[in-house]
């Protein structure tokens, strides 16, 4: 029974013995093939120890640009709308059949342009009937002054005869009775003749009566024709030929001025106090174009209006632009693309969009210093122009800034500029650092390196898996 169990302890410590060896080889032969992997050069291990991208790996690859200066325009965008310049609405101011239209829908037509006729035969009537009227009252009134000629005539002998007679009844030739008779004769002569007066006065105020209703309808007989009040484009047109029209209730159709013509739009209430400051030194220039991109060329128009109030619902001003539409390529009702030019900014610092970035304490942009590294400095960012911002404070001209690649930097990393499609374009190196070699650290550049060499990287995954196939 004791050899038993002694054969047994020396079998265990035999098979012990045999594990530890095979631990042993197959922790050399992982050490070996470590080592086979980890050929790199000590400046390229040293590396490999700097965690952040573009640290002491190798250049972060970045699209920078120059700091320009130029001039640029102090512009306001805004949608509007295009007003007529002004809206005449056709309506007849007599009642009558409408016979003669003498345009097309849809022409333009001059002021004073003859547009429709209406039948003026009722008015023809009533003229006539008022010049006949007239013409009667001048017959009475020749009549009512030959009357006041021949009683006054008869008056003026009727006093003579009284003033003598009573000369002759102080003389006590005639007796008093033929005096008082003559004078009181002279008396209902001279009454006569007032009554003449008094009537030629009705009559000649008739005639003037008459004379304002000849007046009135002529005016209204001039009314049969309807002309166009202003240059412009006629509408649709509602009422045709042969139709009845009534005074100061049909409309016949309406007339555009679209030479000049208006752009409304409204821009945001913090704008208003630059627009007012700048119209007080001159006119300021206003662009407009169809939203549709017909045209190249917008229609150029200067500013002449601004809302007497700021609408508190949207918290924006009313402005209109006047262009003068020469060209008919403004239409009333569409909407449009204006521009509001306030001034020209000379000299102004300049940076693509993208350069500036946002942080946690304002705008700030990398800038590439002289030794490839970057500085990350605060700006104030001005005005917007197209795919430009303008920089009002923190840049100097000539500059450089990165554009693309930011989210790889920290102040003081190391850049290597190049364009989109330039060396700055291999960006394999990713955020653990830049280079092809880099340590365990920048694992992104050792990736790189091993991508490199396929057949190398192949080979050293054989010598890992050889221990264990052995």
């Amino acid at each position: 029974m004791r050899g038993k169990l002694n054969l047994t302890h020396n079998f265990l410590k035999a098979e012990l013995c045999l594990v530890g060896l095979l631990i042993m080889v197959l922790a050399g032969c992982s050490s070996s093939t470590s080592a086979t992997s980890g050929d790199d050069p000590p400046s390229a291990k040293k590396s490999g120890k700097k965690g952040k991208g573009g640290g002491a790996g190798g250049p972060a690859p970045v699209v920078a640009a120059k700091v320009t200066e130029k001039s640029v325009p102090i512009e306001v965008s805004a949608v509007g709308n295009v007003e007529a310049y002004s809206t005449i609405n056709v309506v007849p101011q007599i009642s009558g059949q409408l016979t003669e239209i003498y345009f097309h829908e849809g022409d333009f037509v001059r002021k004073g342009q003859k547009l429709f006729f209406i039948d003026p035969s009722q008015l023809d009537a009533q003229v006539a009937q008022a010049e006949a009227n007239l013409a009667r009252d001048e017959a009475l009134l020749s009549q009512s002054e030959a009357n006041l000629a021949k009683d006054s005539a008869g008056e003026k002998y009727a006093r003579d005869q009284a003033v003598r007679y009573a000369k002759l009844f102080a003389e006590g030739i005639v007796s008093k009775e033929q005096g008082d008779q003559l004078t009181s004769t002279a008396d209902s002569l001279a009454q006569g003749v007032r009554a003449d007066k008094a009537a030629g006065d009705s009559l000649r105020a008739q005639m003037r009566a008459d004379q304002a209703a000849i007046r009135n309808l002529k005016v209204q007989l001039a009314f049969t024709t309807i002309s166009s009040p202003i240059d412009g484009r006629t509408g649709n047109l509602t009422v045709k030929p042969g139709n009845v029209v009534n005074a100061n209730t049909s409309s016949l159709m309406s007339i555009t001025q679209v030479q000049p013509i208006y752009a409304t739009f409204s821009v945001p209430e913090t704008h208003l106090s630059a627009i007012r400051r700048y119209m007080a030194q001159g006119k300021l220039p206003v662009q407009a174009a169809p939203q549709d991109g017909s045209t190249n060329k917008p229609a150029q128009g200067v500013l002449t209006f601004v809302d007497n109030n700021v609408d508190s619902a949207t918290g924006s001003i009313k402005l209109k632009g006047t262009f003068p539409n020469t060209d008919r390529q403004l239409w009333p009702g569409e909407y449009v693309n204006v521009v509001l030019r306030m001034a020209v900014r000379q000299n102004a610092l300049v940076v693509p969009n993208q350069a500036v970035q946002t942080g946690q304490d304002g705008t700030y942009v990398y800038v590439v210093k002289d030794d490839q590294t970057v500085e990350m400095r605060p700006v104030t960012a001005g005005l917007r122009v197209d795919q430009d911002l303008v920089i009002d404070k923190g840049l100097e001209a000539g500059e450089t800034v990165v554009t693309e690649g930011q989210l790889r930097l920290a102040p003081g990393s190391r850049v290597q500029v190049g364009g989109p499609n330039g060396p700055g374009g291999n960006r394999q190196g990713g955020r653990g650092g830049a280079g092809r070699k880099g340590g365990k650290g920048g694992g992104g550049g050792k990736a790189a390196g091993a991508a490199d060499d396929p057949a190398d990287a192949k080979g050293a995954e054989g010598k890992r898996q050889s221990p264990a196939q052995e």
